[in-house]
Parts: structure tokens; C-alpha cells; sequence
């Protein structure tokens, strides 16, 4: 203890010290501070009078801590659109400026979260951990910062990666009626993604609770969830976090591609976003204009899509991919807001309610969808194996229609409806169950030489799931210069190919080799 006091003391010394220097060089001032007054409240929106010098954007704070972003200046007063519950607000009631805009944390320690709008915890993991802040409205990077598209982005899906390929940077818009799979696409696209090093990002705009409580399970159960950013405006939310969440989600996943990660985000759906801006600019008095929506719906998606691209090296090399999500009504891809985002974006996947109704699944038709720049980034083995797919496909669907009607057909137009219904059957694909780049070559190089054709449709499934086991037997080297982008070569072609005819030999054998006087097993 003699030796402690001492010491002790002497800290205490020059801590109050410190202290008392601190407190006489202090010197209180005054500073000015607007603040305004609601004049009116609706659902979702408030009308304040006051505060001269406030800013397009600005974010405002209301009574029990509401916060509110200016939307319109006008001179009888400003129009706030709201970001949370507003029944407590009254006529009267104080509003204060903040000076700042809105912003959404970013960081690493987003991943694996479920938040909302605002950047708030919808989950049970405690608070977030981020290192800093981004505004929710950023400008696009410049054209001089991105590169050219040229890195695949592999869904899994056989008939998106093999006819209707996307690239890393792109925005490929899926669109259809309601219930025809556009989530359960985007959702596979994100499960493939698993342990590639993709962060993806998935924002729900509108969307009912269970349907976004069955996406967190999917994710969470195959361990993307981990590599994941859930942003959720629900349908219950007001209009103002609804017309705000694909914002700050991009934001977030923008400052991954800044540090050179490649991300892939997902809008669902913005039909939903273009409804409730909609709303609010009613709400607010807007002039209206086509379908009531204010002339600058365009312009508020077109500044949201243009912010994912591939950036160059020096400017940190990350891409952002987007699929945004579009619902269109009775098969109507002309209405305002799809015509909109079609000429936006750089391609769609356009689901069929057709098909999906015969349960050719995912419903993607392959006539009505492209994909303007995923070609140029698409593996050269799948090029080499489905170059000529989708030009078979299609003289298999023209040829189908006319064989309806009982027509006698010769033996070369009965193997193209043949091959067609190969080539149909071995499209389809069940929901959750993305295949590797080896397993899609194999089974579309079988598909492409005709060793499916002799198949019965029931055995079909059988024969693939032969085909998947057997790519564990492909040489190590392939493999890797499939996923590297090298050229597919005629001997790698051969040896896939004899690999693909040993796994299904017992198919075909058995089908040639079986008594007709027995029934098919």
C-alpha cells in the first residue's frame, strides 16, 4: 500500500488537473437551431411549415424520435415523406432539421443479419457492428470507372446459364405474372452462390411476411445466409420505408463492390416500389400522369439499376449484379412500369404462366427471353455444348404445333420433335437444386449428342441424376479448365462424352434390351 498511495495520488493529481484546465478554457456559445411545425399529417406523408433552410432530402426529426425526409419544397410549406409509425403526430408538433441525410450502416458485419429499411435489427442477433455509414442515394459510378462484362455469373439453372447467360455487372430483369417462380429463380441464383466468395443482398419490397420468413429459412438452410444482407420493407411498413429499402440495400452492397467483392442484389419486386412512390406522390400532390404515376417513374428506377455495373481495377475492380423483379398482370410485359425496366435494364427472364401451369419448371421462356450481354461473358464450354440449343428449341416448338394435327410426318421430323422433348424435359430442374458447371456440361453435351432422345420422359430423371454422380469421375484437370474459362477442346469433348454414354448405357440397354411383351418398370 506505501508504495500504491503515492502514485495513485499522483494520477488523481493530474487527471483534475486536466480537468479543471478543460473546464476554465470552456466557453459556452449559443447555436441556432430551426425547427418547424406540422401543419398536417396523412398515412405515410406530413405537411411542416418553417425551416427556411432545409434541403432536398434532408432528414427531419419528429416527436418520439420519427424520422422524415423532405420530398417536395414547396413555398405554402414542405412535404416529408415519413419512416415510421405517425398516429402519435399531431398538428402542432415540433420538428427539428438534423443537417444530414439518410444513411444506412455498411460493413462486414451486416452479413448473416436481417434488418429493415432504417438499418434496424429484425432478428434476435443483437446490435449491428459496422465501421461506417453510406447515404442512401448515391451517384452512379461514371463510365469511365466500369469494365466491360466478361465474368459469368452462374445461376445453376440449366436453361438460364446455358441459353440466356449473366454476367457479373449486369442487370437482368425477371419478369411475369404473379405465382410463376421469379423469386424461386433469384433465390436459386443466390444458393448457387454459396462459398464462391458472393455477397449477396436480398431485398423485399411489399412482400408478404411468410414470404419472406420461407426465403430466410431457404437461405439459412443451405448456409447462404451467412454471405447474405436481408433488407425487408414488408407490406405492412409505410410507403416511405417501401419507396427507401432498394436504396439503402444498394448501398450496402455497394460497399462491398468498392472494396472489390462481387455482389449480387435482388429486388422483390419493383412493381411494389413503383406503387408505393406512387402513393406517396399522391399523397403529396404531385401531378399524375400515366396510370397515375408521376412522370418521373422512370427516372427513379433508371437512377437505382444504374449503380450496378463491373468497375475497372484501379477503381477497385468489385462488380454489382441486379435482378430486379417485375409483376406483370395477364401476361401484359407492355404495361407501363415492365416496358420501363425492360429498356432499362440489359435483358429479361420471362416467366410463363403457360408453362408453368404444365409444370415445366422454372417457367422460363426461352422465345421471350435475352440476355444482352451475358453472352459475351459465358463459359466457352458452354458455348461449345449448347451453341446450337436454343435454335433447336425453338424449330422444336414450331414443328410441335403442327404435328398436332395428325399429319403424317417423315423420319427426320419425327427425330427433331424427338430431340425437342429431350431437350424440354432435361430443361426442367426442381426449385433449390442449382447444378455445378461440370454437371451442367455433362448432362447438356449428352442432351446435344442425342443420347437422351431414346429416352422415355419418366426416365429422364433417373438418367441425370447418372449423369451428376458420374462428373465425380471427370479428370480433375477438365474440371478445372471448365471453371477457369479455357477453351473446351475436342478431346476434353471426347472424354466427357464417353463418360457421359458409360453412365447411361443401363438406360439405353434396358430400353433396347427389354421384352415388349413386358410393361416399362
Amino acid at each position: 500500500m506505501q508504495t500504491i498511495e503515492p502514485n495513485l495520488a499522483g494520477v488523481l493529481d493530474v487527471a483534475f488537473g486536466s480537468l479543471h484546465e478543460r473546464l476554465n478554457a470552456h466557453r459556452p456559445g449559443l447555436v441556432a437551431q430551426e425547427t418547424g411545425v406540422i401543419q398536417s399529417v396523412s398515412m405515410g406523408t406530413a405537411t411542416v411549415a418553417g425551416l427556411p433552410g432545409v434541403g432536398f432530402e434532408e432528414l427531419l426529426e419528429f416527436p418520439g424520435g420519427v424520422p422524415g425526409f423532405v420530398f417536395n419544397l414547396d413555398p405554402e410549406g414542405l412535404g416529408v415523406v415519413l419512416l415510421g409509425d405517425s398516429e402519435h403526430l399531431k398538428a402542432g408538433m415540433e420538428v427539428r432539421r438534423t443537417g444530414r441525410v439518410m444513411d444506412v450502416p455498411v460493413g462486414d458485419g451486416l452479413l448473416g443479419r436481417v434488418i429493415d429499411a432504417k438499418a434496424s435489427p429484425l432478428d434476435e442477433s443483437g446490435p449491428l457492428c459496422f465501421q461506417e455509414r453510406l447515404p442512401i442515394e448515391r451517384p452512379a459510378p461514371p463510365i469511365m470507372h466500369r469494365a466491360p462484362v466478361t465474368v459469368p455469373l452462374q445461376t445453376g439453372i440449366k436453361v438460364i446459364d446455358a441459353l440466356i447467360p449473366i454476367g457479373r455487372g449486369q442487370r437482368e430483369l425477371i419478369v411475369g405474372d404473379r405465382q410463376t417462380g421469379k423469386t424461386a429463380v433469384a433465390l436459386d441464383t443466390m444458393l448457387n452462390q454459396r462459398g464462391n466468395g458472393v455477397v449477396c443482398v436480398y431485398c423485399a419490397i411489399g412482400q408478404r411476411g411468410d414470404s419472406v420468413a420461407r426465403v430466410i429459412s431457404v437461405l439459412r438452410e443451405h448456409g447462404v445466409l451467412d454471405q447474405s444482407v436481408v433488407i425487408v420493407a414488408g407490406g405492412e411498413t409505410p410507403p416511405g420505408l417501401k419507396y427507401v429499402a432498394p436504396y439503402a440495400a444498394t448501398s450496402i452492397a455497394e460497399h462491398f463492390m468498392a472494396a472489390g467483392r462481387e455482389v449480387l442484389i435482388v429486388y422483390d419486386d419493383l412493381s411494389q416500389h413503383a406503387r408505393a412512390y406512387r402513393e406517396l406522390s399522391l399523397l403529396l400532390h404531385r401531378p399524375p400522369g400515366r396510370e397515375a404515376f408521376p412522370g418521373d417513374i422512370f427516372y427513379i428506377h433508371a437512377r437505382l439499376l444504374e449503380r450496378s455495373t463491373h468497375l475497372r481495377p484501379e477503381f477497385g475492380g468489385g462488380s454489382l449484379t441486379a435482378l430486379p423483379i417485375v409483376e406483370t398482370e395477364a401476361q401484359n410485359i407492355s404495361a407501363y412500369i415492365p416496358t420501363n425496366l425492360i429498356s432499362i435494364t440489359d435483358g429479361q427472364l420471362y416467366l410463363s404462366p403457360a408453362l408453368f401451369q404444365t409444370g415445366n419448371l422454372p417457367a422460363v421462356d426461352v422465345g421471350k427471353s435475352v440476355s444482352r450481354v451475358g453472352g459475351k461473358a459465358q463459359l466457352p464450354a458452354f458455348r461449345a455444348v449448347a451453341g446450337d440449343l436454343k435454335l433447336a428449341y425453338s424449330q422444336f416448338e414450331e414443328l410441335e404445333l403442327f404435328s398436332r394435327f395428325g399429319t403424317r410426318l417423315d423420319d427426320a421430323t419425327r427425330q427433331t420433335l424427338a430431340h425437342g422433348r429431350a431437350i424440354r424435359e432435361c430443361l426442367r430442374q426442381a426449385e433449390s437444386d442449382p447444378y455445378s458447371v461440370p454437371e451442367q456440361i455433362t448432362v447438356l453435351l449428352a442432351l446435344a449428342a442425342g443420347l437422351f432422345d431414346a429416352l422415355e420422359s419418366n426416365r429422364m430423371k433417373p438418367a441425370e441424376r447418372a449423369l451428376r454422380e458420374a462428373v465425380g469421375l471427370m479428370p480433375t484437370a477438365i474440371r478445372e479448365r471448365m471453371l477457369q474459362g479455357q477453351p473446351f477442346s475436342a478431346e476434353d469433348k471426347q472424354v466427357v462424352q464417353s463418360l457421359a454414354e458409360a453412365a447411361l448405357r443401363p438406360f439405353r440397354k434396358d430400353r433396347h434390351d427389354r421384352d415388349p411383351r413386358q410393361p416399362a418398370t
